[in-house]
């Protein structure tokens, strides 16, 4: 798609307005004429709010189709900032005062710890209605002067949205995107996955999330495709919602792929009657049993991808058929340039790089300028151009590029490093086990140790002298988890990711 301006309004405006938009449970479709509408309509009633395009809009909003809408209507004239509906009133207070929001949406009678907080902190809240006879949505705001209309004016280096990142070891970062940044991974992924405005997007990500936002709501934006919202991801009416709204794919983190496919037995005949063209996986390291019991379940092919927050989400992916597909890589350059540093040097993907481990390096029209106000986080994140995400990796003989691991993760056991997701993928591998993590312990001699946390299968028996032993064949003395966990659940964040850092204090281990 050729726009004359590259940001987010310009390509809503060139969608045939009679194409759906949004489908959702229990609600109306909504077209792309009624999108741009809301889009106009939001613009204006904000304009008469005095609220400049510069200003930042936070969006404390549940999933589902107010809530899209509502993201593509500030991001498209204003700055959007998105935030996890589950905060508390604390976490509230702290993410408005760290962005300095001029205003926040939340949807009347709704998550009054959001409102509360910026009640407290005196800024501006903003209702949602959703309208009961057509169940599409508005703003509650009143504009005096009807007949009055303002022109959207947002360039391509305007920041349409500002997230943060996850702060599992710091303070979070805020990470502006651009409407370039935003257009290019939308076009990136669209393009990585052969979209077309026939395909429907089952969106089961949390919409607060990168993820969730690019992958699922603007990659099938950019192709004038569909997407089906509901108010968040429930396994047991992941197939109900397959069944009724017959979607082309999904995209989901790991741990939603395994609560699916736990669920698939019962569910046969609807996977068979509405066949998926494929399955895509990103935001944490896909098992490679899961992705083959995938494949093997939905007779589909699975695309791992690798993203970050701040590249607009995806930087490598794994190809479409007939291309190669390679369980345990991340893929091929999906849009930006990848290339890893080594020993202080750049090391780009050709033939006399490969196998070489160093740390992953981006950069590309999807990759934010910078974090704000922060400078020693960009001092210590850029380099000549180069974005550095923190994840260790290597090229292998096709040029697929391997996530090693996350460097703040790798675990220094008495001077041996052990990259825990190895040690994730062989646990994994055992017949018995649902889930794995291998996580830090401190300990007085060797500085850290190893643990892992493992969940059973339904119905599946072990322990921890079975699982070791089993260890004992497959991982070099030093890798074999001191303790191994047998628990109910693992901790996760609020995306779905396992959590890693830190699980030794949730798990209440010293």
């Amino acid at each position: 798609m050729t726009l004359t301006k590259n940001t987010l309004y310009n390509l809503i405006l060139a969608i045939n307005k009679n194409n759906i938009f949004i489908q959702a449970p229990d609600e109306s479709n909504i077209t792309y004429g009624e999108l741009l509408k809301y889009v106009d309509n939001t613009f204006n009633q904000l304009s008469s709010l005095n609220i400049k395009k510069e200003d930042r809009i936070a969006l404390a909003l549940e999933n589902g189709s107010a809530m899209a809408c509502t993201f593509v209507a500030i991001a498209s004239n204003f700055t959007s900032c998105p935030l996890n509906p589950s905060f508390t009133k604390e976490e509230f207070k702290f993410y408005y005062d760290d962005l300095k929001v001029k205003a926040v949406i939340i949807e009347e009678n709704k998550l009054l710890q959001a409102r509360e907080a910026a009640e407290e902190l005196n800024i501006e809240i903003i209702d949602l209605k959703k309208k009961t006879s057509s169940n599409f949505i508005k703003l509650n705001i009143e504009v005096n002067n009807t007949n009055k209309t303002c022109s959207p004016n947002s360039n391509e280096d305007d920041i349409a949205m500002i997230l943060h990142t996850s702060g599992t070891t710091s303070r979070p970062k805020m990470v502006p995107l651009s409407h370039e940044n935003l257009m290019a991974s939308a076009k990136n992924i669209s393009t990585t996955l052969n979209l077309n405005k026939h395909d429907k997007c089952l969106n089961i990500m949390p919409m607060f999330h990168i993820h969730g936002l690019i992958a699922a709501i603007l990659a099938p934006i950019y192709q004038s495709g569909s997407i089906i919202t509901p108010s968040g991801f429930d396994a047991l009416k992941f197939f109900r919602w397959i069944e009724e709204y017959k979607p082309t794919w999904y995209t989901a983190v790991p741990t939603m792929h395994q609560a699916i496919l736990s669920r698939a037995p019962r569910n046969i005949d609807i996977i068979q009657n509405n066949p998926l063209k494929f399955i895509r996986s990103s935001s944490a390291s896909l098992p490679s049993i899961v992705m083959e019991n995938l494949e093997r379940v939905f007779n589909t092919c699975v695309i791992e991808s690798y993203g970050m927050t701040e590249a607009a989400h995806q930087m490598t992916s794994n190809p479409l058929p007939p291309r190669k597909r390679k369980s345990g890589t991340v893929g091929l350059a999906a849009g930006p340039d990848v290339a890893l540093l080594y020993k202080n040097e750049i090391i780009n993907n050709d033939q006399n790089n490969r196998n070489i481990t160093g740390h992953i390096i981006i950069k590309g029209e999807n990759v934010t300028n910078g974090y704000i106000n922060n400078p020693k986080a960009n001092a210590e994140s850029f380099i000549n151009g180069w974005f550095l995400t923190g994840d260790e990796g290597m090229f292998d003989d096709d040029g697929y590029l391997k996530i090693t691991g996350r460097l703040k993760e790798i675990i220094n056991r008495g001077g041996e490093k052990i990259s825990p997701k190895e040690i994730d993928e062989i646990l994994m591998d055992n017949e018995n086990i649902q889930q794995a993590v291998a996580f830090s312990v401190p300990h007085e001699k060797l500085g850290e140790d190893l643990f892992a946390a493992v969940v059973l299968k339904e119905n599946k028996i072990t322990n921890e002298d079975e699982l070791k032993d089993y260890c004992k064949n497959r991982l070099t003395k030093f890798k074999i988890p001191r303790k191994i966990l047998i628990i109910q659940e693992i901790p996760k964040g609020p995306t779905g990711k396992l959590q890693r850092i830190g699980l030794a204090e949730k798990l209440g281990i010293k």
